[in-house]
């Protein structure tokens, strides 16, 4: 999943960046608000983490222009405004969680999870097709409950492809999802990753649907 980070302190913002692609997400990190607001019109995200104090356009103003224009993508509100008062008006512009600093990089993440869930209309905490079951909290992935080892690019096309089976997925919206600002992708880096998931799961687990995309098969 490709994540904007919206934060202008620096320490706060390389460590969470960090953090995130260590756990397989693609992160752009945008340091102000007007820098947010044109990197969210080009480019589409799966999660928003919006700090509030921002140079220039501040946060609740970014978050209420986003949804002024029906964009629904998830946002969490990363703060250190704690007041009450704070959380309502971040929440009634439009927040889909609001999270205060100092936190854990654990409880972040089991947020985003919950804010995906909820937005994918999943009340499980694990996705199944099939015999195959991925845990996104555990980064693991079982078929037939024999675990199978994934690399962090392979578990994250197989959790986008997996969030709806039926759904076809091209490669360019793959590569989006999957890619931030300055990461370098071959031509056939999405080929690669499809070819490798095939010989662990099975020659069908992904169907080619020509000149579209990819979706998840039949799985013996």
């Amino acid at each position: 999943m490709r994540i904007l980070l919206v934060e202008d302190d620096t320490l706060i913002g390389s460590g969470l960046q960090r953090g995130l692609q260590r756990e397989g997400f693609a992160v752009d990190w945008a340091q102000d608000g007007d820098a947010a607001s044109l990197a969210l019109r080009t480019t589409s995200y799966g999660l928003v983490l919006l700090d509030l104090g921002l140079p220039g356009q501040d946060g609740l103003t970014l978050l209420a222009r986003l949804r002024q224009r029906k964009d629904d993508v998830p946002v969490i509100i990363i703060t250190a405004r704690d007041a009450v008062p704070d959380r309502v008006a971040g929440l009634d512009t439009g927040a889909d969680d609001y999270l205060v600093k100092p936190f854990a990089l654990d409880e972040l993440l089991a947020r985003m999870r919950v804010v995906r869930r909820r937005q994918a209309g999943h009340s499980q905490t694990t996705l199944r097709v099939g015999p195959l079951r991925l845990d996104p909290a555990q980064h693991r992935v079982w078929l037939r409950e024999v675990e199978i080892p994934m690399t962090a690019r392979e578990f994250a096309l197989l959790l986008e492809l997996m969030q709806q089976p039926g759904l076809v997925v091209s490669r360019e919206q793959l590569e989006e999802r999957m890619y931030g600002w300055n990461e370098e992708i071959g031509s056939n880096t999405i080929q690669v990753h499809i070819h490798n998931l095939r010989r662990k799961l099975g020659t069908q687990a992904i169907r080619n649907v020509r000149g579209v995309g990819y979706q998840m098969g039949e799985i013996d």
